[in-house]
């Protein structure tokens, strides 16, 4: 088998990418295929983080018209938690050992997204999910994971915007 091309690897996973052929949620099926995609990933070795965006739940953006911008878009980073939290659960259904970092407190639920710990965790094998984007209103999950593919010093960030279901 050959070596990766990359060691370290973040994978923008847009909330869409979840949804199949449903209009709204997470679909059972497409999110196991893209845990076992993860799965194989992690298996050849590579360092994987994961931002997960929160568009199949909610998105702020497009409801800001009819209420507070800055709740909007807190409330599209919970969104992402819920995302997170569920390909943790199914990841770590298949095998694969997952932390969940939250931007935004959540202890009871989440770690706190803190730099060296994620970095030691992806040292470890782990897969790290980035959750709650930057933690700040007005900035995108992709922005979230540009912040993140720096911060993890990741040979290369990939986006997934829409996974066929």
């Amino acid at each position: 088998m050959d070596k990766p091309v990359y060691k370290r690897v973040l994978l923008k996973l847009s909330g869409e990418a979840l949804l199949g052929k449903t209009s709204f949620g997470i679909c059972p099926d497409v999110i196991g295929a893209v845990a076992e995609e993860i799965k194989e990933v992690v298996i050849l070795g590579v360092q994987l983080g994961i931002v997960v965006g929160g568009g199949n739940i909610f998105r702020g953006v497009e409801v800001a018209r009819n209420m507070d911008r800055i709740s909007a878009d807190y409330m599209g980073m919970l969104a992402t938690v819920i995302n997170s939290l569920a390909l943790q659960s199914v990841l770590e259904n298949i095998g694969v050992d997952t932390r969940v970092q939250s931007a935004i407190e959540m202890k009871e639920i989440a770690e706190p997204y803190i730099r060296r710990r994620a970095l030691r965790h992806l040292e470890k094998g782990r897969v790290v999910v980035f959750a709650a984007g930057t933690g700040n209103p007005y900035f995108t999950t992709d922005t979230a994971a540009s912040l993140r593919a720096v911060e993890m010093e990741a040979g290369v960030l990939i986006k997934a915007t829409r996974v066929d279901g």
